[in-house]
């Protein structure tokens, strides 16, 4: 029997996400109403990956952020990832599901989105990442929250711990320091072996986003 290869889409979204170092996670800017702008300051700052993090939404209303946020990906370069909905992943063609544990299963969202798509995992503790590591079907996962975070509220902070204990691993997938980092606090995280996942608050004006530089590459399989 022949073994399934990859499609071109697939090696693609890959060989990206392996050249990644900032992922932007937003809310839809519906209190600011600049959502478009927001995204094009944010991306032509050296955002790679950007989610729409939004807790509530309608599908239907989802699906319509969702649409300017693809937009100012294809605009950019960048890969547009969602958060939690395998479904809605499918319907706008996105390049990355994110997953949080107490979503659908890997195997149950690969049955939707298929396998041209980039899949993440959130994970709290040393336990979690070690799985998210070593799961089939995971892209990428990512390690905190680092410090409390408006996309994660009542979340509590495993702080750099954790991010010395992945950076500790040798062997494992990509991976993302993630929750309330900034270009104050980036140096810590670098310090501690991570790289950043920034997540922009929701009440960061458009004009300043302010994306922190790209850190320089670090020696390391399998790590951006």
């Amino acid at each position: 029997m022949s073994r399934h290869l990859p499609s071109d889409r697939a090696v693609a979204l890959r060989a990206r996400l392996a050249q990644a170092r900032l992922y932007l996670c937003t809310d839809a800017r519906e209190r600011q109403g600049d959502l478009p702008e927001f995204l094009d300051a944010a991306l032509a700052g050296g955002v790679d990956i950007v989610q729409l993090r939004q807790k509530g939404l309608e599908a239907r209303q989802e699906i319509e952020y969702l649409q300017v946020f693809r937009a100012a990906c294809e605009r950019h370069g960048a890969l547009l990832a969602v958060n939690d909905r395998a479904d809605i992943a499918h319907a706008v063609h996105a390049d990355v599901l994110h997953l949080g544990q107490d979503d659908l299963p890997v195997p149950a969202a690969r049955a939707i989105v298929g396998e041209d798509i980039l899949i993440g995992r959130s994970t709290h503790s040393d336990e979690q990442a070690s799985a998210a590591a070593a799961e089939p079907g995971v892209d990428y996962f990512c390690a905190g929250p680092v410090w409390p975070t408006p996309t994660k509220p009542g979340r509590a902070a495993p702080g750099l711990k954790l991010v010395r204990y992945v950076a500790s691993q040798r062997e494992v997938r990509p991976w993302f320091a993630i929750g309330g980092i900034d270009a104050g606090n980036l140096d810590e995280v670098l310090e501690a072996g991570g790289p950043p996942l920034l997540g922009v608050p929701a009440g960061t004006p458009a004009a300043h986003p302010r994306p922190a530089p790209p850190p320089p590459a670090r020696r390391g399989r399998g790590r951006p």
